[in-house]
């Protein structure tokens, strides 16, 4: 294991250092003005490095505060917040989940039965929707969705960067084989959206005038993936959901050329919210299931 600073220490430091006052972090933590200094003095010396400037009476961070700050702040929440969901009377009932068709199909779907081992008592009323009104449904609990995060009225986190994988059927690719980059100017493109992400991959790989090549446009990236395992074109499968796809042999990845994603998968939910155990419970397993 790394070596662990001492935690009554960090969080003496966390509390001064988001008060920027040793006096206030004492009220906070209930302690002396004293004993909160120790422990900061404490940590510095642990680390070997000045987390604080005291100058005329006032407290400000160095460089090295300000960097582990947000780090330690982050941690201290995430025990606080799994410590309050241990102490939740219960986490029985249902809980409506909407999903993208295709990370509904290919990731959540297969890891289904390892969510109820977890949570016996927590009944999945499971959605596949590609619709991005339906994340303003008032009877809908938590979805997963894959854009820019931009929802003001709901709290959405960030929870998968994904990255763009070309995949072909096999059968296609003995027929018409896929070896480099230039090779796809033989290839019909799929797309799953309305040609941001193959053209930002084209972009990428130096090609963007295969952009005006052969395409077929699908409503979303479930019937791109369908249309690719007959054969009928390159789709660009994410990295989160393509798992599957590739270790089943079904589709294969022909190129070594992946890219970040211009969007990102997000957890959404409403503000506050009658089913918030539950929610937490699907939330902190999705999370931990992603790793």
């Amino acid at each position: 294991m790394r070596r662990m600073p001492p935690l009554n220490p960090l969080r003496a430091f966390e509390a001064a250092a988001r008060h920027l006052s040793m006096s206030r972090a004492a009220v906070e933590l209930n302690v002396t003005h004293g004993a909160v200094s120790h422990q900061v003095r404490a940590l510095e010396t642990n680390l070997k490095v000045p987390l604080f400037l005291r100058l005329n009476g006032t407290l400000q961070l160095t460089a090295q505060g300000a960097a582990l700050l947000p780090t330690v702040t982050h941690a201290f929440g995430s025990i606080a917040e799994a410590a309050s969901l241990l102490a939740e009377p219960s986490r029985e009932g249902q809980l409506i989940v909407c999903c993208l068709p295709s990370l509904m199909t290919f990731w959540l779907l297969p890891r289904l039965e390892r969510f109820s081992t977890v949570h016996p008592g927590i009944r999945l009323k499971l959605i596949s929707s590609n619709d991005p009104r339906r994340v303003r449904d008032e009877d809908i609990d938590i979805w997963i969705t894959y854009g820019a995060g931009n929802w003001s009225d709901r709290v959405a986190e960030l929870w998968y960067e994904p990255r763009l994988i070309p995949m072909a059927s096999p059968i296609l690719l003995n027929r018409k084989p896929l070896r480099s980059v230039d090779d796809l100017r033989a290839h019909t493109l799929l797309h799953a959206d309305d040609g941001t992400e193959w053209n930002h991959w084209l972009e990428a790989a130096g090609l963007p005038e295969l952009a005006c090549g052969s395409t077929h446009v699908m409503s979303d990236g479930h019937l791109a993936i369908e249309a690719a395992f007959h054969g009928h074109g390159i789709a660009l499968g994410d990295s989160l959901t393509s798992i599957a796809l590739l270790s089943s042999g079904r589709l294969v990845k022909p190129l070594a050329e992946t890219i970040v994603a211009p969007r990102s998968f997000f957890l959404v939910r409403r503000k506050g919210g009658k089913r918030s155990p539950l929610v937490g419970a699907f939330r902190s397993w999705a999370f931990a299931e992603i790793g």
